[in-house]
């Protein structure tokens, strides 16, 4: 039987019953369209993370408290106070650390900024002029605070886009008293509209870190140091030194014992992409329990198909056609029953995704971009092609043994 005329009659098979075929491959379709919006969503939640972490620049180095976080765990350690004036000094020294360009200490407040009857909690940070350099911030109105206002622990705060407009609406920021904390703060620079991403900027307000150790957290550590080498090529090198640094500053001898990790942006970069591939595969694993509930289905189907059609099978074996024959036949129908699952599945899977990332980019303001990875395409035609001919299998063979003459009986 030439294989022309078997997928003529596999098809002819399946047009028999058509809305029966379309209930069958329902499950797989839902499966496939389920692995590619995961993969979609996914890919473009990656590329958002890695933009935002190119965005502090190739040559940023960020220096923490704690060890590297290994599990959940860990990430307690971040709230140490292992990392002190002292360390930045360090880090100067081009005795200690030669290549480094800028060192920019840092600390994270938590707080609600008041401007009359509005309030608003918002995320700070305190820093120097130089953050506005590293995260390419620019100012829309007034302008950024200085070095001198850090070295003077100065009153003053640049606040994001939208703080702005929550607060003060249509009339200018800029001069306006806040209290933050208690204290109050004049701003004296409104930035540009950056976007959500990672880090949401226009929801945000920056502060000299002086002024944030000294009056809203009174502490006297750092929660983050940012070094910028001097040039990208430099930076292995300056990491390295940096750590070498703050292990003879802090006396430690042992470096499964530091209380401090460096991170390159090659090295976060790194790390977001595992955990993505991570997340990608066990979500992905999740949706495709579906297609194993739509593998079983078409089993059912097919093993039903093969009953209904025993005469049909006893005659073909009578005029000549042999076991593989009729397997062929019947497998054949398993796979195009799953292919055209698969097929609809992806097309489904591409409009959804594009959906969610508009969704994503304008009612929820994220810099998301559509992604369709090409092996997330791959991955559904095969996927759907190997649950044809796996859960097929069976069926097929039930057929191509059945006897003929018993066949050509059956009623």
């Amino acid at each position: 039987m030439r294989l022309r005329f078997t997928l003529k009659t596999a098809f002819r098979g399946l047009r028999a019953n058509k809305s029966r075929s379309a209930l069958t491959i329902l499950g797989i379709v839902i499966g496939i369209t389920a692995i590619i919006l995961v993969m979609s969503v996914g890919e473009g939640a990656e590329q958002l993370i890695l933009d935002q972490i190119r965005g502090l620049g190739s040559r940023t180095i960020i220096v923490e408290p704690g060890r590297q976080p290994k599990g959940p765990s860990d990430f307690v350690e971040i709230f140490t106070d292992s990392l002190k004036p002292r360390d930045v000094a360090a880090i100067l020294q081009p005795a200690n650390v030669q290549g480094v360009a800028r060192v920019s200490p840092a600390v994270a407040v938590a707080a609600t900024i008041v401007y009359g009857t509005e309030t608003k909690r918002i995320t700070m940070r305190g820093t120097d002029p130089f953050i506005s350099e590293i995260m390419n911030l620019a100012v829309a109105e007034g302008s950024f605070f200085t070095d001198e206002d850090v070295r003077r622990r100065a009153s003053v705060v640049v606040i994001g886009t939208k703080v702005g407009e929550e607060l003060f609406g249509a009339d200018a920021a800029v001069g306006q008293k806040v209290k933050i904390k208690g204290k109050t703060f004049r701003v004296v620079g409104v930035l540009k509209e950056k976007g959500a991403g990672l880090i949401d900027i226009d929801q945000m307000a920056f502060v000299p870190y002086t002024t944030a150790q000294e009056y809203l957290l009174g502490i006297n550590h750092f929660h983050a140091i940012m070094v910028q080498a001097q040039t990208e090529a430099l930076v292995p090198r300056v990491a390295r030194d940096i750590e070498l640094t703050l292990r003879e500053s802090h006396n430690i001898t042992d470096p499964d014992k530091d209380d401090f990790h460096v991170t390159t942006q090659a090295d976060a970069m790194a790390s977001i992409g595992i955990v993505s591939t991570i997340l990608t595969v066990l979500l992905t694993s999740v949706a495709a329990i579906s297609l194993v509930v739509g593998g079983i289905g078409i089993m059912n189907i097919m093993l039903v198909a093969v009953t209904e059609r025993t005469r049909e099978i006893g005659l073909r074996k009578a005029v000549g056609a042999t076991g593989g024959d009729i397997m062929q036949q019947f497998l054949l129908e398993s796979i195009l029953l799953t292919g055209t699952g698969g097929v609809v599945g992806i097309a489904l899977g591409a409009m959804f995704s594009g959906i969610a990332s508009l969704v994503l980019r304008y009612a929820m303001g994220l810099q998301w971009g559509y992604a369709l990875p090409l092996s997330a395409v791959m991955l559904g035609v095969g996927v759907s092609t190997l649950v044809g001919v796996v859960f097929g299998l069976y069926p097929a063979s039930q057929a191509a043994r059945k006897n003929p003459i018993e066949a050509l009986r059956y009623e």
